[in-house]
């Protein structure tokens, strides 16, 4: 799978995903402290920014706000791994949580919007995650040539050295 270098969007999707990050944690505060007092698998009617939770989800989206935040700010191919695999299991739980949104599974007491929210989130990181990746100008050129040596006829294409 190719997965470019040093791609030029990559400061952009880098910022996307700390907002996202930001956005988890804000959530995350608001939530806790608007659930406190309820039990930890609630499936109330409490709201913060406009979406169902209860401490459960309110804590988890502290702690996964905070890793997805603190990966996008220290960077180093730190937050190409977070958000790859944060990607993923943001759209994997949207997948989840709507499949067993009317039973009493939903232990993290989501709803459509919450799962459209972790779907929007999951695209967002697992894209950022594929352009995120760093690396040396020579391992950028070496990604380059890769990726359009496959094509036969192409002017990219591989040519053998002659090391004599």
């Amino acid at each position: 799978m190719h997965l470019p270098v040093n791609h030029r969007l990559r400061p952009q999707w880098r910022f996307l995903a700390g907002l996202s990050g930001a956005y988890l944690l804000v959530f995350g505060i608001v939530g806790a402290i608007r659930t406190a007092g309820e039990p930890f698998f609630d499936r109330g009617d409490t709201e913060a920014l406009g979406l169902k939770t209860n401490p459960a989800f309110a804590w988890l989206s502290i702690i996964v706000g905070a890793v997805v935040l603190g990966g996008a700010i220290i960077g180093r191919n730190i937050d190409h791994f977070i958000n790859i695999w944060g990607g993923a299991v943001f759209l994997l739980a949207g997948l989840v949580m709507l499949t067993v949104m009317q039973t009493p599974l939903n232990k993290l007491n989501y709803e459509i919007s919450t799962c459209v929210v972790s779907f929007i989130i999951g695209t967002i990181m697992l894209i950022a995650g594929m352009y995120g990746k760093v690396g040396t100008p020579a391992q950028s050129i070496a990604e380059e040539v890769l990726r359009h040596s496959t094509r036969p006829g192409d002017k990219f294409a591989v040519k053998p050295h002659a090391n004599k």
